[in-house]
C-alpha cells in the first residue's frame, strides 16, 4: 500500500528534513507540500537539495489543503498545530512535529510555553523506557503522534535506563549541550547569523528556562522516576549546522556497583537500531552521527563525584526530529521500523 502524505512547513528545516526522509521510503507518494508566507513559490526554491521533488509548488497551510491525505506532517513552530486538531479529526494519522501536543500537563505548558493548551498525544520516541516496557508499544497503531523536542529525547535517552533500573538519582540532573543552530529553525534571528555564531559558542535558555525541561522530566517519571525530577539544563550553540552533544550527569544510589550500572544501559538498548551504547572507554562525536537516525552514547562512572556521566550525540533533525517522527510513523503502520532510515552517517 502506497500512502499519500501532506507536509506542512516544508520550506523549514524540520519539514524540509522530513521530505528528504520520506523522499526515500517506498511505501510513501508525497503529494502535497505547505508554507504559508512562500505559498506560490517551488519547494525546490527553499531545499534545492531536494531535487526528486522539484515538481512540487508550496501551498498555503490550511484545512482545505491537508484534508483528503492519508498522512499530515505539521511541521509548524509551536502553539500553530493545534489549531489542525480538529479539522484533521478524519485523517487517519497525524504527526505532529512541533511541541503542541507533547506535554500531559497543563500546568508546565503554561509555565514554559503559554497559550492554548492541546490533548497529548503518542509521544514519538520508540526506544525510550516506560514502565518495565518500551515507549515503542504504546505507538503501535497510534493513529496521532508527537514527535519529540530535539534537546528532549537526547536527554531523556541518556538517563531513562538509570532511572529505570533505580542506580541514579534523577533529583539532582545536570546536562549541558552543544548545539546546532538548525534547532532553532530557519527564521531569520540576528543571535543566528553566521557572523554571530562563527568562532563562537552561545549559551542560551540558562538558569532553567528551556521549554525542554518538562518533556525531560515527563520522560523521566515514565521511565519510574519518584519524588522531584530536578534538571539543570544549559544548552550552548555551536558552529555546526545540525547537531547535539549531550553530557547528562546524575548522582549514583547508595550501594550500586559498576557493573550494576553498565548493565542497566546495556540491558535497555540490547537489540536497539537506532540507540547503541558504544564500549567502554570510548564516547561519540557529533560527525559520527550526522544525516544517521542514530543516537550514539558513552557512559562513565565518575566515583569521585559518585556521578553517572552518559554523553549522547545525535542529528538534532533527523534523531531529534524527523528521523523519530518517520520511525515513529513506520511503527504506527504496521511497517518495518527502520524503512527510509538509517543508521550510517555523512564523513567527513
Amino acid at each position: 500500500m502506497t500512502y499519500t502524505v501532506a507536509v506542512s512547513g516544508a520550506s523549514g528545516y524540520a519539514g524540509g528534513e522530513m521530505l528528504r526522509l520520506l523522499a526515500a521510503h517506498p511505501d510513501i507518494e508525497i503529494r502535497t507540500v505547505t508554507a504559508n508566507s512562500n505559498a506560490g513559490q517551488p519547494l525546490i526554491a527553499h531545499q534545492p537539495h531536494l531535487r526528486s521533488l522539484a515538481h512540487l509548488t508550496l501551498q498555503p497551510t490550511t484545512p482545505e489543503v491537508l484534508a483528503g491525505h492519508d498522512i499530515v506532517v505539521l511541521a509548524l513552530p509551536h502553539g500553530q498545530s493545534g489549531q489542525y486538531t480538529d479539522v484533521l479529526a478524519d485523517t487517519p494519522l497525524v504527526i505532529d512535529a512541533g511541541a503542541d501536543h507533547r506535554l500531559t500537563s497543563r500546568e508546565a505548558w503554561d509555565g514554559f510555553y503559554g497559550g492554548e493548551f492541546h490533548d497529548p498525544w503518542t509521544y514519538g520516541v520508540p526506544e525510550l523506557p516506560v514502565g518495565t516496557g518500551k515507549q515503542r508499544a504504546q505507538l503501535v497503531g497510534a493513529t496521532r503522534i508527537a514527535a519529540p523536542g530535539c534537546n528532549a529525547s537526547t536527554v531523556s535517552l541518556s538517563l531513562a535506563p538509570g532511572v529505570a533500573a533505580g542506580v541514579i538519582d534523577p533529583g539532582d540532573i545536570v546536562t549541558v549541550l552543544a548545539v546546532g543552530p538548525s534547532g532553532a529553525g530557519k527564521s531569520l534571528k540576528p543571535h543566528l547569523l553566521g557572523s554571530e555564531l562563527i568562532g563562537s559558542a552561545n549559551p542560551y535558555a540558562v538558569g532553567g528556562s528551556h521549554r525542554h525541561i518538562p518533556e525531560i522530566r515527563q520522560a523521566l517519571v515514565g521511565a519510574g522516576a519518584t519524588g522531584d525530577v530536578r534538571i539543570s539544563f544549559t544548552p550552548v550553540i555551536v558552529p555546526m549546522a545540525r547537531g547535539i552533544l549531550a553530557t547528562s550527569s546524575a548522582p549514583i544510589r547508595p550501594g550500586v556497583s559498576d557493573g550494576e550500572i553498565r548493565a542497566a544501559w546495556e540491558t535497555a538498548y540490547a537489540g536497539e537500531t537506532f540507540v547503541q551504547l558504544l564500549p567502554e572507554g570510548q564516547f561519540p562525536r557529533t560527525a559520527d552521527v550526522l544525516g544517521a537516525n542514530t543516537a550514539l552514547m558513552g557512559l562513565a562512572v565518575d566515583r569521585a563525584a559518585n556521578r553517572v556521566v552518559v554523553v549522547t550525540a545525535v542529528d538534532n533533525l533527523v534523531k531529534g526530529t524527523a528521523g523519530a517522527a518517520v520511525q515513529s510513523m513506520n511503527i504506527a503502520l504496521g511497517l518495518p521500523e527502520d524503512r527510509a532510515l538509517t543508521v550510517n552517517g555523512v564523513a567527513p
